[in-house]
């Protein structure tokens, strides 16, 4: 689901011996030892907000002295930094962290590879499948039919908006009037052509990777439900009818001169989020807690949320994994249920706008009424709730996010002027091809 730096821990310990002496340390009896907590590692990704653990960590370290869990959020960017430094650690047999955080892109890599993760069935969690849709449930399992992973949040989809800049150019505000104004991307060009003309100073739309994503949710269930790969693994990059159809609106958007050139989860991408530097932004539910973290609190209320062009879509959404190489997988396991339970979701969603992929959670009032103070009140609760109901998510492919980070590599220049237009489709294509091997 991004350049922040890297947050990391060393936790070391030292046998001090006394200079001069020839004392031994005293083994602990079982009493000292049994009062010495276990701590269980955490680490996600993401912008802002980013999974919403704070709370529930807190809630839970209260709870359990005996378990303590440490949470970090390593990184904003997933596909380029995330990734690859999970598969090492996995690969090298250490360094990950008891709990790690899969975002859907990643989930056909790991389930192809079980030698990696621990049966979460071992530890009662194959009880929890009516917890679940089933396609949230089944993208968890492995290619050994073991439950490797379960869900966190699910996207849903919405379209935020700057109701300062809205106003400026003379357009309307209210969330329901300005979801009005683009029942699908025809009138959501038109619009941008408007607030263009309008000469704000900003532009219309951040840059080619957020739309690009927004559509492809929306354009994947009416082709089969798959993107870059069918479901058999086969790449159709080339013939599929959905990345064709993204990619052509993203260039149109581009050749109007409607976005501000940005790279998605770029230093420039984050100025911007907060000096008011682009209008709309494709808003899954996780979004909004990464506009709210690098907005800041200088422009709580500048910032709301409409529905997005055509209704609906599904991007991002990620999971909980056991590595194997945990030297404490029953607490870990403990931990991993806790935040993919009713109450891990339920305080995701209240702290980060993380919607729930949790059936008992969804339906939870503290879900379903929420309101989101920093976007005006809007009430994202209902708003995701609605967006939700009949989402059926995309197949990924083992290789999904080396192939995206490489063809949206290709947009990126497209749409800054470094590959020209009439070139854009080739490379990009190609760029895939070789993504995949």
């Amino acid at each position: 689901m991004k350049h922040t730096r890297l947050a990391t821990a060393a936790v070391m310990t030292a046998a001090l011996a006394a200079c001069g002496t020839t004392s031994t340390p005293q083994p602990q009896t079982p009493a000292q030892a049994k009062a010495e907590p276990v701590t269980i590692t955490v680490h996600t990704f993401g912008g802002g907000e980013n999974f919403g653990y704070d709370k529930a960590v807190e809630a839970w370290n209260a709870a359990h002295p005996g378990i303590q869990v440490k949470y970090q959020n390593l990184t904003d960017r997933f596909e380029d930094v995330y990734l690859p430094q999970l598969l090492q650690r996995l690969q090298a047999g250490s360094g990950a962290a008891d709990v790690v955080a899969i975002d859907e892109g990643a989930m056909g890599l790991m389930a192809a590879r079980p030698q990696f993760f621990a049966d979460l069935g071992q530890y009662g969690m194959q009880n929890r499948k009516a917890d679940f849709p089933a396609a949230k449930w089944e993208a968890g399992v492995n290619a050994d039919g073991k439950l490797f992973a379960l869900g966190t949040d699910i996207g849903g989809m919405t379209m935020c908006y700057r109701k300062d800049l809205f106003k400026k150019a003379g357009l309307p505000t209210a969330r329901e009037d300005v979801g009005k104004l683009w029942p699908d991307w025809n009138a959501f060009l038109e619009t941008g052509r408007k607030f263009e003309a309008a000469k704000t100073g900003a532009k219309f739309m951040d840059g080619p990777n957020t739309i690009y994503n927004v559509i492809l949710s929306q354009e994947a269930p009416k082709n089969g439900n798959v993107a870059y790969f069918d479901k058999g693994n086969q790449l159709v990059i080339e013939s599929n009818p959905a990345i064709k159809t993204s990619f052509d609106w993203v260039q149109t958007f581009s050749k109007a001169g409607m976005t501000a050139k940005l790279q998605a989860w770029s230093p420039a991408w984050d100025k911007a989020i907060k000096g008011g530097g682009f209008a709309t932004m494709g808003c899954p539910s996780w979004m909004l807690g990464v506009i709210e973290g690098k907005a800041g609190e200088g422009n709580r209320g500048n910032w709301d949320v409409a529905a997005v062009p055509g209704g609906s879509g599904n991007w991002g959404g990620s999971w909980l994994a056991l590595p194997k190489q945990s030297k404490h997988p029953k607490e870990a396991a403990e931990v991993l249920n806790y935040l993919t339970g009713k109450d891990g979701h339920v305080m995701a969603f209240e702290e980060a706008g993380a919607f729930p992929s949790s059936l008992p959670a969804q339906q939870d009032a503290k879900v379903t009424g929420l309101k989101n103070a920093y976007f005006n009140d809007a009430p994202t609760g209902q708003i995701f709730s609605a967006s939700v109901k009949d989402l059926l998510p995309m197949f990924l492919g083992e290789k999904h996010a080396q192939v995206k980070t490489a063809v949206e590599k290709v947009i990126e220049g497209m749409d800054q002027g470094a590959v020209p237009y009439e070139e854009a489709w080739a490379r990009f294509v190609a760029a895939g091809v070789k993504a995949a091997g």
